[in-house]
């Protein structure tokens, strides 16, 4: 199988092809581990430490949805100090994918569960005062369960591939509209990407075990076969990860109530984040302090869920704690260190803290009504993580 190489894409009169050794070559080794690598170089850290905007006119600042993935907290806490240079009050806790992390005197945590009434996966942020952990065994085996159990879709992916499983790679050729050659180019990298994993898997930090690691890898092939090719194998492997995330089970994950019931045995603040994606669980009589009514890609009701949530409040008993809205950036610090060129441009663009939708002038006149604007919540909030 002969695959056209990028001198030749440029040039359409050019007969230059050249076969994908099957092989594992020397450029193949560096590209995977330069992706799993979590070394910044220099230029990094300045990415990192340089926020895009500086807001110096924010007092109040929540950030409780937002995923620090391999980037140090101490460089994370630079950018957050140069874009709010003058705030008063803050509440910043880091929830990355089943795994407890802390800045400053919080942690938190987004967990993926299985809610058995409705049959669906649903995720939890949890949050908490750092000094509570202490007895937290429980919860912190339940996680690392969680993580294993989320990574292995990777494993199912490349199976997928390489075995391969017609079903789901035809559907996803259908899709695409992906020829053979594609799909063997596809399968011959994605072999070698096992390979290396397999041998490789004690070494490589936990975080980049995920199926993004597969996009990474045909990102870096770029230079030798043009973008408008590897845009093509994109394309096909995101219909792939589709057609992999629909056979994937959430029974395994812990139920809903349990994570619930484990975490306020340890004094947390549970929160529900874009609700929107499982509307049933508006429904569904949690023990939770409140909802994520805004996030990056999750707009569209934002009006819809804060009447939801000040409904809700209406009917509860007077004894009974105030369900609160809340609002996630979903930063993705990795995204920060990418070269611009493999960024994905709407995830690059979130920031710590930045939430936009607590300007928005008919939806602050909501929350002034309910008595929910920014600096309410994050007072109650920080109130109820006491423990």
């Amino acid at each position: 199988m002969k695959l056209i190489k990028k001198n030749s894409l440029n040039d359409p009169s050019s007969s230059c092809t050249e076969e994908v050794p099957e092989e594992i070559t020397e450029k193949d080794r560096e590209s995977f581990f330069h992706i799993v690598s979590i070394d910044l170089s220099k230029e990094q850290i300045d990415q990192v430490t340089t926020p895009a905007l500086v807001l110096p006119h924010q007092n109040d600042i929540m950030a409780v949805h937002w995923h620090p993935e391999f980037v140090p907290m101490d460089l994370i806490e630079q950018r957050v100090n140069a874009t709010f240079p003058n705030r008063k009050t803050e509440l910043i806790i880091p929830t990355q994918h089943n795994v407890l992390m802390s800045y400053g005197e919080y942690s938190g945590v987004e967990v993926d569960c299985y809610s058995r009434s409705f049959n669906r996966k649903v995720q939890l942020l949890l949050h908490f005062k750092t000094a509570n952990l202490g007895d937290a065994t429980v919860l912190r085996a339940a996680l690392e369960h969680t993580r294993k159990y989320r990574a292995s879709q990777l494993f199912d992916f490349i199976h997928t591939i390489i075995t391969p499983i017609g079903e789901r790679i035809d559907a996803a050729a259908r899709e695409t509209g992906a020829d053979e050659q594609l799909i063997h180019f596809v399968t011959l990298y994605t072999t070698k990407i096992n390979t290396l994993l397999e041998e490789n898997l004690d070494s490589i930090p936990r975080d980049n075990v995920k199926n993004k690691l597969l996009r990474n890898f045909f990102n870096t092939l770029r230079e030798d076969y043009g973008n408008s090719y590897i845009n093509r194998v994109q394309a096909f492997l995101k219909a792939v990860k589709v057609e992999v995330k629909k056979h994937f089970s959430p029974k395994y994950f812990f139920r809903t109530s349990e994570i619930i019931e484990e975490a306020r045995s340890l004094g947390a603040g549970i929160v529900i984040p874009h609700p929107e994606q499982f509307w049933p669980i508006l429904l569904a009589e949690y023990d939770v302090d409140g909802y994520e009514v805004w996030n990056p890609q999750s707009r569209e009701f934002t009006d819809f869920l804060i009447s939801t949530v000040i409904k809700k409040n209406k009917h509860l008993p007077l004894s009974a704690r105030r369900h609160l809205v809340f609002t996630g950036d979903d930063t993705h610090m990795g995204e920060k260190v990418k070269p611009p060129d493999e960024q994905d441009v709407q995830k690059a663009a979130r920031e710590i803290g930045v939430q936009p939708v607590w300007d928005d002038l008919s939806i602050r006149k909501k929350l002034i009504v309910a008595q929910m604007d920014k600096h309410n919540v994050i007072e109650d909030y920080m109130a109820r993580l006491v423990g």
